[in-house]
């Protein structure tokens, strides 16, 4: 799964531990998230959108797309 949460995070020129107090989780969880050793459950991936006010699926996307 790819993912551009590192990018739309840095458009808000947020630091990782701010996005993940945001969304409720440790800074571990969202650089895991955002070098693509995690991916996060539905829930968190909803919060991650709605964080950033836009699709879930401009943020996630599966390898082949």
């Amino acid at each position: 799964m790819k993912n551009k949460v590192k990018v739309f995070r840095a458009g808000k020129d947020w630091s990782q531990q701010e996005l993940a107090e945001a969304v409720g989780v440790s800074r571990q969880t969202i650089n895991a998230i955002e070098q693509g050793k995690y991916a996060p459950s539905l829930p968190l991936a909803l919060a991650l959108a709605r964080t950033f006010a836009t699709p879930v699926e401009e943020l996630f996307s599966l390898e082949a797309d």
